[in-house]
């Protein structure tokens, strides 16, 4: 029996609609709230919703606080955001960017369809379809355990 490979675009399917961006001009005052209120780690930076200008994380304010200290609330996210991010593609494999992931210590990689922004998958996604793979073999093989017996 041949397995099926999982690639992206199933992981954004099971996720459902909604991508969570925000505009380069933001603060980030506002950007802090926003991923308070959605409770993500990492926003997408997009002027218009459908092309990428870099993707922004808890770490990238971490560090900013560091060099802004009490100014930080004011700066656009445009001033902190990582602006060459890594992407991959709605056909890549699951196990292609959880390699991707590991070797550049990244937890997001925005999901790009041509130029246009379509999805993010991030750490969670790929640990959680992991450890749903993993408890469908359990079952089963308790199944076949049971049976034998």
């Amino acid at each position: 029996m041949k397995r099926r490979v999982v690639k992206v675009v199933d992981i954004l399917e099971a996720k459902g609609p909604g991508l969570l961006t925000i505009k380069p001009t933001e603060t980030i005052a506002t950007l802090a709230r926003r991923l308070q209120q959605e409770r993500v780690g990492a926003m997408i930076v997009s002027h218009d919703g459908v092309s990428l200008d870099g993707i922004i994380s808890e770490r990238d304010i971490a560090y900013g606080l560091a060099l802004h200290r009490g100014h930080l609330h004011e700066l656009p996210v445009a001033a902190l955001m990582t602006k060459k991010a890594f992407t991959c593609s709605p056909d890549d494999s699951l196990s292609e960017v959880a390699k991707v992931m590991a070797e550049r210590h990244i937890r997001h990689l925005p999901v790009l369809d041509g130029k246009r922004l379509i999805g993010v998958i991030g750490m969670r996604d790929v640990f959680m379809h992991r450890l749903d793979e993993m408890q469908r073999v359990t079952r089963l093989l308790s199944y076949y355990v049971g049976a034998a017996q």
